[in-house]
């Protein structure tokens, strides 16, 4: 992986479990993991390996889902031998509901 969040960015994820129950629309997107077509829009973290978000692969809306993602297979991913997953830098946290990609994937829930 070559851009890793920072301790600080992870320490301020909610938890696993800390917005279960409430619309997902105002849910904040704490963090952006992308390659390629593939992009993770993380909403919580358990602190340890196991991140609670959204997932595009190869650009699939239809297939795209939440779930758990493993910060450990993110980091070891690679296509090739030369491209590796990214986190943005320069993601702006905004709620679920203002990620295009989400809506494109028809996931955002009132």
């Amino acid at each position: 992986m070559w851009a890793k969040p920072t301790m600080q960015d992870l320490k301020r994820m909610p938890k696993l479990g800390e917005t279960d129950g409430k619309s997902n629309a105002t849910t904040i997107v704490k963090g952006h993991f992308f390659i390629g077509s593939c992009d993770w829009y993380i909403t919580e973290f358990d602190g340890e390996d196991t991140f609670f978000g959204f997932a595009i692969l190869n650009g699939d809306y239809q297939m795209a889902e939440w779930g758990y993602i493993s910060f450990n297979e993110l980091k070891a991913l690679r296509v090739g031998e030369v491209f590796e997953v990214d986190f943005d830098k320069h993601w702006k946290k905004v709620q679920v509901q203002d990620v295009e990609k989400i809506k494109l994937g028809g996931r955002v829930y009132k």
